[in-house]
């Protein structure tokens, strides 16, 4: 298991404000106060993303292999680099807000070396991508029952990841082209080259990881290699010693009847158990049956393991796939969103809360402090995010009596000489809200 606090917040975000407004460290006048804020926040963070999803499906058009609209003109080379780069750009940042983790190439190379819990060997080649990132959040352990010899079962602990995100974008169809000449496997692809394909899962052990990658080929381990060739190679050495001399009568008779006759009279060998054929025959396909029928049944076993194995996929792909290709950048954004205004809303009530100043520093330990006492969870908070949000949040306040020419915007929270930070009330922070909304349309005429 994963010794890496998470950052993750795994409570609703109403509930987090209920629980703030519980605690009861409010002022009676301020708890409607605080829940227009948290109202009028998510709603202004709901549009932020909007704009951000509106963006990358806008640009994920061109690469999305399930798409059923039609551009008007294809983007040149250049132009398709571009859309590429805006795609990967907000994915990216869109998972980094929604807390989810970046699990490296040397993670994903080492899930698919170890031995999956389906004992077949995997193989997944690399070189077909042209980008791939996999995303993870939650890697937690547990215990399963495995069959071992086919009726002993075996407890094993696996480590488990509950969320799982994977961008794959393949090669372009000229590479694939070129690869067809040459393996035969690269004929009949069940993927489109140059597309980018997105997959959300959920609960994926790490030892089959492989399972969510579309160009997967299985074959035969070391074991099932050996198990395939020994027992049929020890049951045939004595067979054929016993058939040896019945081989030797098959090759003189097939030298009588090419009329080797020189050949023939070098051989010890009665020739008329020659003329007799039908029990050389009858030892030949004896042999013939009992090699054919180890081989049989060492290869159906290994066929009912890729069933097994391709039953397996398929269950994954059915039961625990969360969403694909566009859909994804949708939950995913629903998820960043919450996340977000989760962290904003936990960071603005303690700051309004504490009867003391508080640095960065200290606000992450009392916010973490906070989630263990009250939810009993163990978080990595991230306090520099939604600190820099709530700093970039600047308007006016401007009151019945003022003249909102003559006053300048001012940020919803500050710091002083000595890093503690400062926020403004309730209610000032309702206005600078009010102003940033009023202002986040700027249309001539209206």
């Amino acid at each position: 298991m994963s010794n890496i606090r998470e950052s993750y917040i795994p409570f609703r975000r109403t509930d987090i404000v209920n629980l703030c407004l519980e605690e009861g460290k409010l002022k009676a006048k301020d708890v409607q106060l605080f829940k227009e804020f948290c109202d009028i926040l998510t709603a202004f963070f709901h549009f932020r993303f909007h704009n951000t999803l509106e963006s990358i499906k806008d640009n994920y058009t061109v690469f999305n292999p399930n798409s059923d609209v039609k551009t008007l003109q294809e983007p040149s080379l250049q132009e398709y680099e571009k859309m590429e780069a805006k795609v990967l750009k907000g994915f990216k940042y869109v998972l980094k807000r929604a807390n989810y983790i970046q699990l490296s190439d040397d993670i994903i190379q080492k899930s698919l070396e170890e031995k999956s819990l389906i004992n077949l060997q995997t193989d997944v080649n690399f070189d077909d991508f042209d980008k791939l990132y996999c995303f993870y959040r939650g890697d937690i352990n547990q215990q399963i029952t495995v069959k071992k010899f086919g009726f002993f079962k075996q407890k094993r602990i696996i480590d488990i990841l509950e969320r799982v995100v994977l961008l794959i974008k393949f090669k372009g169809k000229g590479y694939f082209e070129a690869k067809s000449q040459k393996n035969k496997q690269y004929q009949d692809l069940n993927f489109i080259p140059g597309k980018m394909y997105l997959y959300f899962y959920k609960n994926i052990p790490k030892l089959d990881l492989d399972l969510l990658f579309p160009n997967i080929q299985t074959s035969m381990t070391w074991k099932d290699k050996l198990l395939f060739g020994v027992p049929a190679i020890g049951a045939s050495i004595p067979l054929i010693l016993r058939a040896i001399p019945n081989i030797l009568l098959i090759v003189v008779a097939i030298l009588l009847l090419v009329r080797a006759d020189s050949v023939v009279q070098s051989i010890e060998v009665d020739k008329e158990k020659v003329r007799d054929l039908m029990p050389i025959l009858v030892a030949t396909l004896s042999l013939s049956m009992t090699l054919g029928g180890f081989a049989l049944k060492q290869y159906t076993k290994y066929k009912s393991k890729e069933i097994k194995f391709q039953k397996e996929v398929s269950d994954t792909l059915f039961f625990k796939n969360l969403a694909n290709n566009s859909s994804v950048f949708q939950a995913l954004v629903d998820i960043a969103e919450e996340e977000e205004c989760k962290e904003i809303i936990l960071v603005y009530y303690h700051i309004l809360t504490s009867e003391q100043k508080l640095t960065p520093e200290l606000l992450d330990q009392k916010i973490e402090q906070w989630m263990r006492e009250k939810l009993g969870v163990d978080i990595d908070f991230d306090i520099h995010g939604p600190l820099n949000n709530l700093a970039k949040l600047r308007g006016k306040i401007v009151y019945e009596d003022n003249n909102e020419n003559d006053i300048k915007e001012v940020p919803l929270l500050s710091y002083d000489q000595q890093g503690n930070i400062n926020i403004l009330s309730l209610e000032e922070s309702k206005m600078i809200l009010d102003y940033v909304w009023d202002n986040a349309f700027q249309y001539n005429g209206c």
